[in-house]
């Protein structure tokens, strides 16, 4: 297959070409994509490979989960992206900082594993990650 001289550091899978920076390589582990899913409060399952250093907000917005607003952008200047991260990832994640924590004050329904999905960071040792969306955003 001839593919075009733009597409020489892609590859055809099923038909579409992929971008190298989205493909598995077994040399290069840092170039493989972290997992995370979104609950919405209706128990639809939204699963997603994500890029290093992307906010879990940032894929969320992208691929219109609903129940997340992220009004203020990602600047924790709001509470619109609040979700609670599930039980088994509370510890990884780790807590709020100040700032976040002060700006969960505005949230609906906050509980202890509550966080603003615009600070929480996707990399290797989130994959995996789940978070829940509230029924409601303040």
């Amino acid at each position: 297959m001839n593919l075009p001289r733009s597409a020489a550091a892609s590859a055809m899978r099923g038909g579409v070409i992929v971008p190298a920076a989205y493909r598995y390589n077994a040399k290069h582990p840092e170039n493989q994509m972290p997992k995370l899913t979104i609950i919405a409060f209706d128990g639809t399952q939204y699963h997603f490979d994500v890029q290093n250093g992307s906010t879990v907000m940032e894929n969320a917005v992208r691929n219109s989960v609903p129940g997340i607003e992220a009004e203020c952008g990602g600047a924790c200047a709001c509470a619109t992206c609040h979700v609670y991260v599930d039980e088994e990832w509370s510890a990884t994640v780790g807590a709020p900082e100040a700032m976040e924590e002060d700006m969960l004050d505005f949230a609906y329904d906050v509980k202890p594993t509550s966080r603003l999905s615009c600070q929480i960071k996707m990399s290797e040792g989130l994959d995996g990650l789940v978070v829940h969306v509230p029924e409601r955003q303040a």
